[in-house]
């Protein structure tokens, strides 16, 4: 068959609405199959769109001015030659410079055609396929090429580079690439992006809601990053965010809100990365090490012991330390702290090489032995405390552990606690680490110890700002997380979400950061900051506060014990987010899902079934000392302890992991949500439950007489109202049957048959 020697490329210049960082596409690039006329043995039936086999994605930013080549390979499944019409939506300031379709070696280009045609084609095709996933491309500037051939039982390759200029405002520019392909519209096989930034201001905050992204920094104003995925259900656009400052902390500011309804806020900080040995703060360390009878196994010892040889050898000069080595009683390397010269640390080094495993575990003493080496410095202090068991020996009541611990403190200490393994106190370590301003984590079996906590003494051997303090000026704030201000270490940064509300549209907030760095108190000013009345982009930010609000909750219930308030709370958070808990997670997993038995439904069952639901897998309700295999495959349904005694094994780790998960989390992925696929739905803000072949908003109340507006899917009356209201076509992507609230109506979509 000879194959055409052109392709009719056609833009669609529909304009949406567009954030002032970044156009809103929301959709990848997709080639939608129609009957071939001219080949030989038409096929019958076609599929929707054909699946995509791989997405490499290139971005080059400099200057803001981001160049992105991608590659993407389609797969012709069939046993037929097929021709199709290729959507791909670029951004509304970006401009084509090079599209091209690969048969074997050759490359062939094409001619534009009209707006008007393309809308047309568009629209033809959503009606005629009655597959409202194409939906997505409503309201974004389309690209679209026809493509022929596409042979049978092959690949086909596009290849699409486009160019943009990237907006910053308060100092914050935004990226976003399209990967989102209509609501389950079609599979993609593996996703590659790499990013290089060149600046010439110094880069600052460098984050991504979207994906887990690996960061190299090329000196002050260049940056490298990559991600991968494969397989993905339900894949995210990927969004960067970066900061532009020339300050010693960097600020920027996202906000999101709807119309009437309280506005979200994320606010990070970053220090910059040269610090000189004058900036820099020094610190007062204690490393604290189990070395009882049970760290000799699974070579636990030889691991703790290069993480902590790592940790002494990472100290400056200026620096003081000192090493406790415990079990059935505490043996320290001196009295007091020593300087972190070259003899020093050669004497930590050596006292470190000397310990070996024996004897029981006596925590409380060994804690108490720690806080007894601060003096009344203001330093930076912090212990660093690394066990693999429960107490054993001496005081073994963990409420009384922390009492004696909060006795002994010394002010200003910072206590880091590190569980290793499934035989640890998860509640007594979560809250050591809560009251004493510091954060537990989690080395499971299968982790690599070593690597984990020598990572964690890279970042906190530098700290550069302490005893943080955040005045918002004029600004009405709640609900904030972290709740206190964890400190600054160079090459991290902090992140702060919350909410906010304010009359009137405000664009010239000034903000105040102050720290102590080196004994000396500093204060950042930051200018001309807005918060608005209304903002359509950063729609993540909702969704990413509940799940930082839900960590916070299930933390107040593993510490303090389970009350009605904060785990009805947990719920309705669930609900109305999409966010899997240890109290909504498994409902979705019923076979009667699909109707009101839904994470956290509203009638009386699934009320009672939410209810009863965290005492599955458990004896009593907050004691059950769980481990092993069970305790790994009840997790999701247990639920947090309530008193911080006897909380060991894999559930208890992995829940404490969970929650501390939660109160970090900076990324909006659908990893969770995944274990309600076909039942729970995520667009933009908002969720969607299936009940009864019904896709209903969970802000839909059937008593709440809002007015309402019925629509039959696919009806000229329909797609007008897509035209003047873009951003539903993302909820009515859904399908052909949806119950929607938006701008206080209720947009009720049904089939010609309903």
């Amino acid at each position: 068959m000879q194959a055409r020697k052109s392709f009719l490329l056609k833009v669609f210049v529909f304009v949406g609405s567009m954030s002032v960082a970044v156009a809103s596409a929301n959709a990848q690039g997709v080639i939608v199959p129609r009957p071939c006329e001219r080949c030989p043995r038409p096929i019958q039936t076609l599929p929707r769109t054909l699946p995509i086999k791989s997405i490499k994605i290139d971005t080059k930013i400099a200057g803001q001015v981001a160049t992105t080549h991608v590659e993407q390979i389609f797969r012709n499944d069939t046993d037929a030659v097929l021709e199709g019409t290729y959507f791909f939506p670029i951004p509304e300031t970006a401009s084509v410079s090079e599209f091209a379709i690969w048969e074997g070696d050759r490359k062939l280009v094409g001619e534009v055609r009209s707006r008007e045609e393309a809308r047309r084609i568009y629209d033809e095709i959503v009606r005629r396929q009655r597959d409202p996933g194409l939906l997505e491309y409503a309201g974004k500037n389309l690209f679209q090429a026809s493509v022929f051939p596409i042979p049978a039982r092959s690949d086909k390759k596009l290849e699409l580079t486009y160019t943009q200029v990237l907006q910053a405002e308060s100092g914050t520019v935004a990226y976003r690439y399209p990967l989102g392909t209509g609501r389950n519209l079609t599979t993609i096989g593996t996703v590659s992006g790499y990013v290089e930034i060149e600046s010439r201001d110094p880069l600052r905050n460098i984050y991504s809601p979207s994906h887990a992204v690996d960061v190299k920094r090329n000196g002050e104003r260049g940056a490298h990053l990559s991600f991968e995925s494969t397989n993905a259900q339900n894949p995210q656009d990927f969004q960067l965010f970066y900061s532009l400052s020339s300050s010693d902390f960097g600020l920027s500011l996202l906000t999101h809100r709807e119309p009437g309804k309280d506005g979200y806020f994320l606010l990070m900080i970053s220090p910059k990365d040269d610090w000189s040995e004058e900036e820099r703060a020094a610190k007062d360390i204690v490393f604290v090490l189990d070395t009882s009878g049970s760290m000799d196994a699974e070579g636990k010892m030889e691991k703790a012991r290069a993480a902590l040889l790592f940790g002494i050898r990472g100290l400056q000069a200026e620096d003081r330390f000192n090493v406790v080595a415990f079990a059935g009683e505490e043996r320290l390397m001196t009295s007091g702290l020593v300087a972190a010269d070259d003899a020093g640390r050669a004497r930590g080094v050596e006292f470190v090489n000397r310990l070996r495993p024996t004897g029981g575990t006596n925590i409380n003493a060994a804690l108490i032995a720690a806080e007894n080496q601060f003096d009344g410095s203001d330093r930076p202090k912090m212990i660093v405390f690394l066990t693999d068991g429960l107490p054993t020996v001496g005081e073994t009541n963990a409420n009384r552990i922390v009492d004696n611990v909060r006795a002994a403190r010394k002010g200003g200490v910072r206590l880091f606690t590190f569980g290793v393994g499934y035989d640890v106190n998860t509640a007594l370590l979560d809250k050591l680490a809560a009251e004493n301003g510091g954060v537990a984590d989690y080395v499971e079996p299968q982790e690599n110890l070593e690597v984990k906590v020598s990572n964690f003494f890279a970042k906190v051997n530098h700290p550069v700002l302490t005893n943080l303090a955040l005045d918002m000026g004029v600004m009405e704030t709640d609900l904030v997380y972290p709740k206190a201000m964890p400190d600054l270490f160079r090459g991290a940064q902090m992140t702060l979400i919350g909410r906010y509300r304010n009359a009137s549209d405000l664009r010239n907030v000034r903000l105040r950061l102050t720290g102590q760095t080196n004994r000396q108190t500093r204060a950042f000013a930051y200018e001309n900051l807005h918060f608005p009345l209304n903002e359509d982009a950063n729609d993540f930010l909702p969704r990413l506060w509940a799940t930082r609000r839900v960590g916070w909750l299930m933390e107040q219930i593993r510490t303090n014990g389970e009350q009605r308030e904060l785990r009805d709370e947990i719920v309705d958070l669930g609900t109305r987010y999409g966010i899997v808990t240890p109290y909504t997670s498994y409902l979705a997993l019923e076979p009667n899902a699909e109707g009101m038995n839904i994470v956290g439904g509203a009638d009386a069952q699934s009320q009672r079934q939410i209810r009863q639901l965290p005492m599955q897998g458990r004896g009593a309700g907050t004691g059950g000392n769980m481990s092993g295999q069970r305790a790994v495959r009840n997790a999701p349904a247990s639920p947090p302890a309530a008193q911080p005694t006897a909380t060991t094994g894999a559930s208890a780790v992995q829940q404490s992991k969970q929650s501390r998960a939660q109160q970090e989390s900076t990324r909006t992925d659908d990893d969770a949500v995944r274990i309600n696929n076909g039942i729970v739905r995520r667009v933009g803000t908002k969720t969607f439950y299936l009940r009864e072949g019904v896709w209903t908003d969970a802000e839909f109340k059937a008593d709440a007489k809002l007015p309402e507006t019925a629509l039959v899917f696919g009806a000229d009356e329909y797609f007008a109202l897509l035209k003047r209201e873009p951003r539903l076509a993302g909820f009515f992507a859904l399908g052909e049957r949806v119950v929607v609230v938006f701008k206080g109506r209720v947009y009720r979509v049904n089939n010609a048959g309903n």
